[in-house]
């Protein structure tokens, strides 16, 4: 949420010179009523209006860039945005492993995931929206290389490169100017209300298991906007924004992970805190180490140079975070076992540390009813229950 008010801000900055505040203001009042009005169904169909502007918007930029954009040769050779470079063998390495493990952290694609009709057309639309989102990709990322190459970017004063599509197109006509505002409010807004949509299904479902009433919960989300909204106003880099979560999401999901195979049922959730947290400590130690300073090891934590440095930093802390998070859960795992242990014998009873755990009553997956051979062809009870099988924390 604060990536996409920050980037909305810095887009309208960019496009027309005016304060971007009225417009992260104005996008948080519409968003907030229309999705209180008519919830997550609403997003489905604003998450339609976002793919046709997405077309539209590189439809229309493909044309006029074409048209419009004169390419400075000399630019070519002096960027040397072509040649190899150590980011660009780094980023290989950087990318999946922060753009997969994150994606874990997105409630609205596991909302849509769990809202799909069958497993088979969860794989037709996620296949549709890969190839549609690597052309899309694709073509963005070209609009950098041709910001550099005519001029656009940097600019004057110099800009943050994750606008570099909007500097090139604040070059083509007024017009052009106008349409690319309102396809990128649009857009905007369109992942903004999933975001919002996904905080209240997580808040009721998840944190209060259906105990509170739903308007509460969507009062603490709009609470929340607020210093949302003020830490997207002050953030000077959408990617470092990214960049930040990125470094949690590495400490904490490959930990996470390993209790969702159903062979490791003796995972508990103590080695998923201690494995997320040392994963981040272990970046900070590296960091210290590395450049032989506790201040720069704790900088490197919010990845205050971002990417663009000409070292080895960001790549290790992308090692070091996940390495160091398993290391960490699993010298957590022979803590917690060796205590558990130690207190069986103490106490005289039997260690159970490794005993499988019960298995859910059969009426958990019939919603509490059972079904009898004449009852095959009836509508599937609406009922709905919490699972009876609760994670261990010890």
């Amino acid at each position: 949420m604060v990536a996409e008010l920050s980037a909305l801000q810095q887009i309208i900055n960019a496009l027309t010179g005016l304060n971007g505040l009225w417009a992260v203001i104005a996008e948080c009042i519409v968003t907030t009523i229309y999705t209180s009005l008519g919830g997550f169904r609403i997003s489905f169909i604003t998450d339609n209006i976002q793919g046709a502007m997405v077309v539209g918007l590189i439809i229309l930029g493909v044309i006029t860039v074409g048209v419009e954009t004169n390419i400075d040769k000399s630019l070519i050779h002096s960027t040397d945005l072509l040649g190899a470079s150590l980011l660009g063998w780094q980023l290989i390495y950087i990318l999946p492993v922060a753009i997969l493990t994150n994606d874990f952290f997105i409630s609205g694609f596991w909302m849509r995931t769990f809202a799909s009709k069958t497993d088979k057309d969860l794989i037709i639309g996620t296949s549709i929206a890969t190839m549609a989102v690597a052309i899309i990709l694709t073509f963005v990322g070209a609009s950098g290389l041709l910001a550099a190459w005519t001029g656009a970017w940097p600019g004057n004063p110099p800009q943050e490169g994750s606008i570099a599509l909007f500097l090139l197109l604040e070059q083509l006509p007024a017009w052009v100017v106008g349409i690319v505002i309102v396809m990128t409010i649009s857009l905007s807004t369109a992942a903004f209300d999933s975001l919002q949509s996904a905080m209240v299904s997580t808040g009721s479902n998840d944190l209060f298991r259906n105990k509170l009433n739903f308007w509460w919960i969507r009062l603490a989300v709009v609470l929340a906007i607020f210093p949302v909204a003020v830490v997207a106003l002050k953030s000077p880099s959408v990617l470092q924004i990214y960049l930040i979560s990125d470094l949690v999401s590495a400490s904490s999901i490959p930990v996470l992970v390993i209790g969702l195979n159903g062979r490791c049922y003796w995972w508990r959730g103590f080695e998923v805190v201690v494995g997320g947290l040392g994963g981040l400590l272990t970046v900070f130690i590296f960091g210290t180490i590395y450049y032989g300073s506790a201040q720069d090891g704790a900088n490197l934590m919010l990845l205050d140079q971002s990417l663009y440095v000409d070292d080895w930093s960001a790549f290790g802390a992308f090692v070091a975070a996940p390495i160091g998070g398993l290391l960490w859960g699993f010298g957590a795992f022979a803590l917690r076992v060796s205590v558990q242990w130690l207190l069986a014998k103490v106490r005289g009873h039997r260690f159970d540390a490794f005993d499988r755990p019960p298995p859910p009553d059969p009426s958990f997956f019939t919603g509490g009813r059972g079904r009898s051979s004449g009852e095959e062809d009836r509508e599937p009870v609406a009922d709905i229950k919490v699972s009876p099988l609760k994670g261990k924390f010890l």
